[in-house]
């Protein structure tokens, strides 16, 4: 019985949280368009760059590993 407490007790909370008005909330949060403006940037290099990105990787992992 004790789960469910808690489940009721974070959905009441969440509920509070969801209809509080917030001065400073806005339409997106910002670690949202961080997070898609991190991808897209992401995207942007790794796309036209692709095999000089793999070649790089693939000749410093073959350069630690054959050392020794």
């Amino acid at each position: 019985m004790r789960p469910f407490a808690y489940l009721i007790a974070a959905l009441a909370a969440l509920t509070a949280r969801l209809e509080a008005d917030d001065p400073e909330r806005g339409d997106v949060p910002g670690w949202v368009m961080i997070t898609v403006m991190t991808a897209a940037l992401v995207l942007a290099i790794l796309i036209p760059f692709r095999t000089a990105i793999v070649d790089a990787v693939s000749n410093a992992l073959t350069s630690v590993t054959s050392a020794g």
